[in-house]
């Protein structure tokens, strides 16, 4: 086609859920029974998690702003109430291209399921997502922008797509037989087949510690991967060979999705975790010149688009 004959893209709209859709499971760190039900929610809404069995039920906007607490996992809270346990639900929320949710829970904390993000996919999948009648919104990265904590490190920088790399480091005897990196252009890679299955993981020697804290509570190998001295507990073995590394770019893609919008740019994560994936997010709303949001489509580009359409597992 000529040049001057090329035309406007049109633009990738908001998106939700069809109709409401009911979950039971248990909170990881709890070890409580939950009930979540996911709503279809407006225009510019966001996801928002609401606390159903108060007295008077009591919301908590998704915002990286709002992240309470990042150890083991990441926690929200505002005006006092806490949501635990939010990275998953927000990383297949992000690899759906869902941009307002409402999530009502029962307890304090999203339920774990399997430990991955497949189960909430398969969950959306059975009721449908709508387009909605606005565009969706695209934080573009615009100049690199990087944190550390010792000598872990997370950075974005411009890409156009979104790309997501992690380092894995880790010295273990189970660790080491798998791989350590992964790198995955998302224009290319589909998140629900490559990245969604991905478990939690965790040293059973190590278990004890983190409930002697309050944490792990409801941790089994129906939710995680287990690893002795020597090798992988659960029966089924490893859901990808490099599932490690995989969950930990599953965590941050959830944790950055608490910026409220998908990133145009490339992801890089050595050894950072939930509190560095949140420092990173922090940093860059900071930084107004190191992003832009943008909505794709509203000019001729050359680009494909990271999000993805809904998929049956």
């Amino acid at each position: 086609m000529p040049k001057s004959a090329s035309k406007t893209l049109p633009p990738i709209m908001q998106r939700t859920i069809r109709r409401p859709v009911h979950a039971i499971g248990i909170g990881v760190h709890s070890g409580e029974k939950v009930r979540m039900t996911l709503r279809p929610a407006e225009e510019h809404s966001g996801i928002r998690f609401v606390r159903t069995h108060l007295d008077a039920p009591a919301e908590v906007r998704a915002s990286a702003q709002n992240v309470s607490d990042t150890t083991l996992s990441t926690s929200l809270a505002d005006n006092g109430i806490q949501i635990a346990t939010v990275e998953h639900l927000l990383s297949a929320l992000w690899g759906l291209g869902v941009d307002n949710l409402v999530v009502e829970l029962s307890s304090e904390e999203v339920p774990i399921m399997d430990g991955s993000a497949a189960p909430f996919i398969y969950l959306i999948n059975t009721v449908g997502l709508v387009e909605q009648r606005v565009a969706k919104e695209f934080i573009r990265i615009t100049r690199p922008i990087k944190v550390n904590q010792g000598d872990a490190e997370a950075a974005l920088k411009p890409f156009m797509g979104f790309k997501a790399s992690y380092t894995f480091v880790a010295d273990h005897p189970v660790y080491n037989r798998y791989p350590k990196r992964a790198q995955l252009d998302f224009s290319q890679t589909s998140y629900v087949d490559q990245v969604s299955r991905a478990r939690s993981f965790g040293l059973i020697n190590e278990l004890q510690q983190a409930q002697a804290i309050n944490k792990c509570l409801g941790s089994s190998l129906e939710n995680a991967v287990g690893i002795d001295d020597f090798a992988v507990l659960n029966d089924d073995g490893l859901r990808y060979q490099d599932e490690f590394v995989k969950h930990k770019l599953l965590d941050a893609i959830g944790d950055l999705y608490l910026l409220g919008h998908p990133i145009l740019g490339e992801f890089e994560g050595y050894k950072s975790g939930h509190a560095l994936n949140n420092k990173l997010a922090r940093a860059l709303l900071r930084c107004e010149d190191a992003w832009q949001l943008t909505t794709f489509g509203e000019e001729p580009r050359q680009l494909e688009t990271p999000i993805l359409q809904p998929a049956v597992i």
